[in-house]
């Protein structure tokens, strides 16, 4: 196995923004004009014509650069061969539930792996015309300049973001006893509704530290590759190597990192969640 090179993997960056782009020029059109919000199955997953368009601006550019390479999306599935060590992994509108409301916070996130490791990532808010870019050894940008993660180190004085899955009025396993959990402990929790945008802000040191449940590979594919060429770490809740596939993962500027793995192992979503100060 071949590692891409620096400049196969700048080559790459310079497609992936390139599809980025074209699919961020094609959201603004939609907002507020959508005609039909239509539920994919879960309540509040939803789908919509600007979700399509973009994939399809993507899929064009994908397709006329790598045709030979294999691609994840949110709405397509899998598309190509299964032969290549590449895999694109593409959120076409990540914050569709936000951006059917006309809450301007969404994304175009597209992410590369090379044998199942994220190698680069691409993520455009178009709303607010911020474009993150980053491959690994190559260093992570927001609109061409570098970014880094932020320098707190004590857990009473981070601000800290995550999300809640589909699933969470089936399950009691739906991450809002850690949310009760670390918003105390902290100085705040925010929710955003966008899992690569959520990435982008602990890139860029907006937020110190990101941990999420029931979340895809194209959700986080690209901002995984942010945050850690930001100078940040990403791992499974325990501190153990991310598993793509497993739908969890903790994102932070490293300083903190251990203390909010600790915490998340300390709450135990099926008993409930006591307040860890005490009685207020």
């Amino acid at each position: 196995m071949h590692l891409p090179t620096s400049t196969q993997l700048q080559n790459l960056l310079d497609i992936a923004t390139e599809a980025a782009l074209a699919a961020g020029a094609i959201l603004p059109t939609y907002l507020g004009k959508l005609e039909e919000i239509a539920e994919k199955g879960r309540p509040g997953d939803l789908l919509t014509a600007a979700d399509k368009a973009s994939e399809v601006a993507i899929l064009d550019v994908l397709t006329r650069h790598v045709p030979d390479h294999p691609i994840l999306t949110e709405e397509s599935g899998q598309l190509g061969t299964t032969e290549s060590e590449y895999l694109w992994a593409i959120d076409p509108l990540d914050g569709t539930t936000n951006f059917a409301h006309q809450y301007p916070f969404f994304a175009v996130s597209i992410g590369l792996l090379f044998a199942g490791i994220p190698c680069m990532g691409v993520i455009f808010d178009p709303f607010h015309n911020e474009l993150y870019r980053a491959a690994k050894g190559l260093g992570a940008t927001k609109n061409r300049h570098p970014i880094r993660v932020s320098q707190t180190t004590e857990l009473n004085k981070s601000l800290l973001v995550t999300g809640f899955a589909y699933d969470r009025r089936e399950t009691a396993d739906n991450n809002y006893a850690e949310f009760c959990h670390l918003t105390h402990l902290t100085q705040g929790v925010r929710r955003s509704g966008s899992a690569s945008l959520d990435l982008a802000c602990v890139a860029m040191g907006r937020v110190d530290g990101y941990w999420e449940r029931g979340i895809s590979i194209w959700d986080i594919a690209a901002g995984v590759v942010l945050v850690e060429e930001a100078g940040g770490k990403v791992t499974a809740y325990d501190g153990s190597p991310l598993q793509l596939r497993s739908g969890r993962i903790l994102a932070t500027n490293g300083y903190i990192h251990d203390s909010i793995s600790t915490e998340l192992g300390r709450v135990s979503p099926l008993k409930g969640w006591e307040n860890p100060l005490g009685k207020v």
